[in-house]
């Protein structure tokens, strides 16, 4: 499964945020954080901006919902044109209506667990979901330093994929750097979100490509 990489424009210059996505357009999709200040301690972007975003940016874009009450607010990213959207399972209460409500918009579905969320409570629903996003750092802020016990559980997670036969990315976000990629592909994830480690490189490009190649080189070797 080749490797993605989806740059976070947390670590871009929000007054500029088309340069900065356009400078991206090498990747494979621009993730998005929305955060509401409630679920976790940070306010970004909201459904206005992010529409416009999906109207200018030349990659698709990857929306993770950092928000109380996804159930109700998702449903609105898929239809502003979002290629994916990820919620958070500790926030929604009826998450495969949602999955299946993102899917019907043309969405791909994704899941995300914050570092202490255990995944086996929700490996029966991966059949219901595009993606699992296995949060590596706390939510809420970009530039923290990656968490080493959360790649237990992204092998767990992809052992559940393979074994039931799904094609189901697992999305790792927080910590992803040249020094952390391929131990974090060894453990089975594809989709890579990496933000300072891209928009503070000396070439944004060149460190995409570095950021592919160190992943595909590891995942190649299984």
């Amino acid at each position: 499964m080749a490797a993605l990489i989806n740059p976070s424009i947390l670590s871009a210059d929000f007054a500029n945020l088309e340069r900065d996505l356009a400078a991206i357009g090498t990747a494979d999709y621009a993730h998005v954080d929305v955060m509401d200040n409630h679920f976790v301690p940070n306010l970004t972007l909201g459904l206005p901006l992010v529409s416009r975003l999906v109207e200018v940016s030349p990659i698709p874009i990857d929306v993770h919902l950092m928000i109380e009450d996804p159930d109700r607010w998702a449903p609105g990213f898929a239809e502003a044109g979002a290629a994916s959207v990820t919620f958070h399972a500790e926030a929604a209460r009826a998450p495969v209506r949602l999955a299946r409500e993102l899917r019907r918009l043309g969405a791909r579905a994704g899941l995300a667990l914050k570092p202490a969320t255990p995944v086996e409570p929700f490996l029966d629903l991966l059949s219901e979901i595009d993606m699992l996003l296995v949060m590596t750092v706390e939510p809420g802020f970009g530039g923290q330093s990656f968490i080493e016990g959360t790649l237990p559980k992204i092998r767990r997670a992809r052992a559940a994929i393979s074994e039931a036969g799904l094609d189901v990315w697992v999305q790792v976000d927080g910590g992803v750097s040249r020094s952390t990629i391929e131990r974090i592909a060894d453990a089975g994830a594809n989709v890579f979100v990496a933000g300072s480690a891209v928009y503070g490189a000396a070439s944004i490009p060149a460190e995409i490509d570095t950021l592919r190649a160190l992943a595909n080189a590891s995942t190649h070797r299984h």
